[in-house]
Formats: structure tokens, sequence, C-alpha cells
């Protein structure tokens, strides 16, 4: 796959060129294949799906039902369970990718990709090599990097501070008095590992969060809202899936979770910020297992002071803290005149943040052959959308091209 022709260290392709071999850069190359049209792509590591592989503690499964979650073309087995583990999911991007022959170029980190406006090419550039083609179609996704957020003292504290990208399990901190910062699904979920393995968590939650139940009445919460979004209004929506959370989970806001004013639904929609789906944490929440603390003021050496006046100590601390865009340090504008960074309509086509100012699902095509999948903050589904449509886009001019 990606027959490009070499010269001089240089390589051309006929087809696109697409950065990132995860679940957006397979779907997208996938239905590039299946319309005849070759790519090339370029991986930083050495896997696919890597933040998958590399990035992900043992326990997580998919938090949606398989069925939403599957690239175009391929389903995932149905021996699966509903919610398949990440080493399934893995296992289903390693047969997606040999079922339609993609053969990422691994070890391959863009440093730079910039606009040629005199020969309409696309220049993309690694340690290795330059790569050249007329379309270049960013899958590096909205979860490149991990953020690592600056609070005060941190370089003071005694103990080890990681990331929840390099954490594994709960074994490792057996009897341990661990902070967990953040309190989305990640923090959710760290927690409740930490809990299975006698370690003792304590979850900062400085803003508002929705947690919803994973399931309403046996059906996956997303499914119950996506079927009633056909036939009421958002906000009605929002309301309903308020209603059933607080009849099965009770309260939060007893419990310093405190509800943000905007509904779910809408949240996600405005911000991107995701509800969290709640597989067991609650009810360690509820039972003390695990301690909701307010904002940290700042970390000692040997804990942290909190902005409601407490001060703890803590053997461990893990940031779940999420991840950002890297598109920023590696797309570039040419000569401050051309169109790269640029939207069809004129505008800038990504944000400082790395994200398409456009929202969806019109983020997906900017100008001069750039696209952008997996930046939809819709999961896996907005990933096979944007995928789809931009095989579509490219396969058009690639048969106007080739004379077809």
């Amino acid at each position: 796959m990606g027959a490009c022709k070499k010269e001089d260290g240089n390589w051309f392709s006929p087809g696109p060129i697409i950065v990132g071999a995860g679940p957006s850069g397979l779907a997208v190359a996938a239905c590039l294949q299946e319309n005849g049209v070759s790519s090339v792509v370029l991986e930083r590591t050495d896997c696919i799906a890597s933040l998958w592989q590399k990035r992900t503690y043992d326990r997580l499964k998919l938090h949606l039902p398989k069925q939403f979650c599957q690239l175009p073309l391929l389903d995932f087995p149905e021996n699966f369970p509903k919610y398949p583990t990440k080493h399934q999911f893995v296992s289903y991007m390693e047969s997606y990718a040999k079922h339609f022959g993609i053969e990422p170029r691994f070890n391959q980190s863009v440093s730079r990709a910039e606009f040629d406006s005199v020969t309409g090419f696309w220049r993309v550039e690694t340690q290795d090599f330059r790569y050249f083609s007329k379309w270049l179609i960013v899958a590096s996704g909205e979860n490149a990097e991990p953020v690592v957020p600056e609070i005060q003292g941190m370089d003071k504290f005694q103990g080890p501070v990681m990331h929840t990208s390099v954490y594994k399990s709960g074994s490792e901190f057996q009897n341990q008095r661990v902070l967990v910062v953040g309190c989305g699904n990640s923090g959710m979920e760290v927690s409740l590992d930490l809990c299975s393995h006698n370690a003792i968590p304590h979850m900062v939650v400085r803003n508002s969060v929705h947690v919803l139940p994973r399931e309403m009445f046996g059906i996956s919460t997303f499914t119950i809202a996506m079927t009633l979004l056909k036939f009421f209004p958002l906000k009605l929506v929002d309301k309903f899936l308020l209603l059933v959370a607080n009849f099965t989970l009770g309260n939060t806001d007893k419990l310093n979770l405190r509800r943000p004013k905007t509904g779910p639904l809408e949240l996600k929609n405005a911000t991107g910020k995701t509800p969290v789906l709640d597989v067991g944490a609650l009810s360690q929440i509820k039972s003390c297992r695990i301690k909701v603390m307010e904002g940290v003021k700042e970390i000692t050496q040997k804990g942290a002071r909190f902005t409601d006046g407490q001060e703890n100590e803590f053997d461990s601390i893990i940031l779940a803290t999420g991840y950002r865009s890297n598109v920023p340090a590696w797309l570039k504008a040419c000569n401050f005149l051309t169109l790269t960074v640029l939207s069809l309509y004129g505008i800038p086509f990504f944000t400082k943040d790395g994200i398409p100012k456009s929202p969806f699902p019109n983020g997906w095509k900017g100008g001069n052959g750039l696209y952008a999948v997996g930046f939809t903050r819709r999961g896996l589904l907005g990933i096979s959308s944007d995928a789809v449509n931009i095989a579509k886009d490219v396969t058009d001019q690639w048969r106007i091209i080739k004379g077809l």
C-alpha cells in the first residue's frame, strides 16, 4: 500500500500522506483503499494504535457498546463482548490493518509539514525522509500528548509522580495513599482500580462534572441518548438523562461531585467535555474508599495542601489530566501568505490548541488538500464519519487527475 517513488531521499506519493496510524489513520486509509486510492501512512512509534497499546491502563474497556466503536467497512468479531477490552480493541485494529493491506511506515516522526504554493504539493519531513503529495491528512488525533499541569511545589514532592499515560495497574500501589488529580473517566477508573488493589485513592475534583450510569434499564446510556435525539430536542433529552441519573445514582452534589448547570449532551457539544460513565467508582466514593478532594493549592514534600485548607500526606501522585493535540508543533505556514492552515472559508483551519475551528460535522476539510480526521470530540463514531467524507472527497479529485 502507498507505492511511493523515491528520488534522492525524497518520496513522492501519488495518493495522500496520512500522519498517524491510530484508528483515525487506519480508517481513512481503508476507505481510500476501498476506492482504489493508495496512501502513505506515517507513524512516529513502532506499532499501530500506539495510544491504546502503550499509554492505557490494563483495566480499560470501551466506554460505549462495540457497534458505536467499529471502524468503516469492517465490524468487530461477533464473539467480542458488548464492551471490548483494550486488548480486544488492539487485536481488532491489527486485523483491520491486515484486512485492508495497510502497512504504515513506522518510526517516522513528522517534524514539519507545509504546503508549497508554487508546486501545489505538501512537503512532509521526518527524521529520515521528505515526503511529497497533493493531499495531507492529519490523523494524529486529539490525544497525541499528555497534559501535565503546572502545580505549585510539584518539584518538591519526594514520591513518584506519573501521568495516567504510564499508569498500568494499581498492583504497584498496594496500601499506598495516592493522590489522583482529575475526575474524568480516566481519573474515576484509575481510582477504582487503585481501590481494587487495596490502595487509598484521594481524587481531586476541581470543577463540576456530570456522572451518568453507563447503562439505564439494561441499555447503554449512549444508545438511549442517540435514539431519543432522533425524536426530541437536545435539552429535553438532557433533562431525561439527568432525571434517570439522579434516580439511579442519587444526588452527586452530596458527594462533592457538583453537576454543571449545562446538560451533559449540550456541554459535550459546546466544549467537548465528556460526561463520566460510571463503571463502579461512584459506589466506592459513597463508601468513602475513594475520597473526593477539592482543588490542589500546593504540593509539599510529603503530600498536598488543598483549597479548603486540608493538608494530607501521600505516597504517590497520579495525573489524570488528559491529553492534547500536537498539530501546532509540526503543521507550519509557508511564507506567511499561503492557505496552509486555512479552511475553505478563509478562516484558520486549526486553533492554537490544534483542533479544527469548524465544529462537527464540518471540521474534516481545509484548503490546499488539507484534511483532518479524529478531531470531532465524538470518539470512534466521529472518526468513521470523517474518514468516509475525506475518502469520497479525495477520490473525486483522484479520478479527475487520473482521467477516470
